[in-house]
């Protein structure tokens, strides 16, 4: 490894201690949707279209939706034509404008025609192989750009080692960007004959300099005849672009703590909404469904004092869930609470965030990556940062 590059790390380690551990959104004002690749950068290319072209019909689509129907939300487009625009100039677009979401969208593909189906991912190190060539393919497009090696601190799409600095960059939104990416997929699934493949993390160049919760979806397999059919198809384009709105929308209720808002356009397909659970790491290809039942209603209590305990998430859902429940594999000292809409669920107790941290790995032994710390003060939820404040002034 050269010294540029170990500078580089360091420099990231650097940058990582000084992010806050937890970023609370309380607005979205400005959206930022990016239609990837463009001009000589086709993407991937199917049997009758080019991932650049649906990229950018659905984003026009979905900001368009956004604009009529969320009246405060100012939407921002990467490109609005079929212009090549570099990985790095999209975050920027993003970052200079303060934006509050930034998502991108894309076509999947396979050198198999078999794989199908629609899967959103957000900015974390690769969980599987699969996860790793999804990223490797979209990351593909900075070798068309000029000096790509000083933007990219030379950074190699290709190389799997290249890879590991993304682990440390993926907590700052993480939840928040979790918390859209499950609404995309719910509302895929909702309006759209096509498989969900659920949430997923992975190391994408056009994620990890971007400064707010940000997503890539993967909208279907522009590599298989009937993914394809429905990406190259007005109605198809117009049912993802609706998810992608009330997605946002739902988002941007939750986090503003406010009601529904109305939609003419949403009312164009079936709104019900399926009761469907996603482990926080979107490990298995498909969402994982579970029984409906009560947990208990006390399950993060502390005593009242001064002191905040330090718990590690590992699991949400839709609906309250039994603490032993199985999809939890036999995971003891399981404990939930509800944040956004969402019933989430964790393991531990702890007096420091060192000691929780220790019990990640017992998550992912039993299949739960992408796990994280949080931090509670008499049962509320509050931020690493002030948790780690309180302990300071013991």
């Amino acid at each position: 490894m050269g010294l540029k590059r170990i500078f580089s790390i360091i420099i990231l380690l650097v940058l990582a201690i000084q992010m806050p551990f937890f970023v609370n959104a309380q607005k979205v004002k400005k959206v930022v949707i990016d239609a990837g690749h463009g001009g000589h950068d086709s993407g991937a290319v199917g049997k009758n279209s080019k991932e650049k072209d649906i990229a950018l019909s659905i984003a026009l689509k979905t900001g368009r939706m956004i604009a009529e129907n969320l009246k405060d939300v100012e939407v921002i487009y990467t490109r609005k034509t079929d212009v090549f625009v570099e990985l790095f100039r999209r975050a920027k677009i993003a970052n200079e404008a303060k934006a509050d979401l930034f998502i991108s969208i894309h076509c999947n593909a396979n050198p198999s025609t078999s794989p199908f189906g629609s899967e959103t991912y957000v900015m974390g190190l690769h969980k599987t192989q699969a996860n790793l060539a999804v990223a490797q393919l979209e990351n593909a497009s900075i070798l068309l750009e000029e000096d790509y090696h000083v933007q990219y601190d030379g950074f190699d799409p290709k190389s799997p080692e290249g890879y590991i600095f993304f682990s440390m960059l993926q907590d700052a939104y993480l939840e928040q960007s979790l918390s859209l990416a499950t609404n995309v997929q719910k509302h895929i699934k909702d309006n759209l004959d096509i498989l969900n493949r659920g949430v997923k993390q992975a190391g994408f160049l056009v994620l990890y300099k971007t400064t707010m919760p940000s997503v890539l979806i993967e909208t279907g397999f522009i590599s298989n005849l009937h993914d394809e059919k429905i990406l190259n198809s007005e109605a198809g384009q117009n049912k993802l672009a609706l998810s992608i709105y009330r997605a946002v929308r739902d988002y941007k209720s939750d986090v503003e703590k406010g009601g529904q808002t109305s939609s003419s356009i949403a009312e164009n397909t079936p709104s019900s909404v399926s009761e469907t659970e996603y482990p926080v790491s979107g490990k298995t290809d498909t969402a994982a469904s579970v029984g409906n039942s009560d947990a208990n209603p006390t399950a993060v209590e502390s005593i009242v004092s001064n002191q905040p305990v330090f718990k590690v998430q590992f699991y949400l859902s839709e609906r309250k869930l039994n603490t032993d429940a199985a999809v939890f594999k036999g995971l003891s000292d399981v404990s939930w609470y509800q944040h956004q809409g969402k019933y989430k669920y964790t393991i531990g107790n702890e007096k420091t965030p060192e000691e929780a941290v220790k019990l990640i790995k017992t998550a992912e032994s039993k299949g739960f990556k992408g796990s994280f710390v949080v931090a509670f003060l008499n049962g509320e939820r509050i931020t690493l940062d002030e948790a780690r404040k309180l302990l300071k002034t013991d």
